[in-house]
């Protein structure tokens, strides 16, 4: 994901609902820090929705949420 040339896909992420599982209907910023450690030991899932938790766990491993909570919608 390269967030440079395309700053949408950072906001796009932040806003992707989770679509399935125990945090279904929950925007990925605001999925809890352990799930995103579990699913990076699992191994994320393939495509656009694996990428984008990638995003968010290296997010919240580096503290960066906070800065990051205006760009909700």
């Amino acid at each position: 994901m390269d967030l440079e040339q395309n700053p949408q896909q950072l906001i796009d992420a932040v806003n992707q609902v989770m679509p399935f599982g125990k945090y279904k209907g929950r925007k990925l910023l605001e999925l809890p820090e352990p799930y995103l450690v579990w699913f990076h030991k699992q191994g994320f899932p393939a495509g656009k929705l694996g990428e984008q938790l990638g995003l968010m766990y290296e997010i919240k491993l580096n503290g960066l949420e906070g800065m990051l909570r205006p760009l909700l919608r």
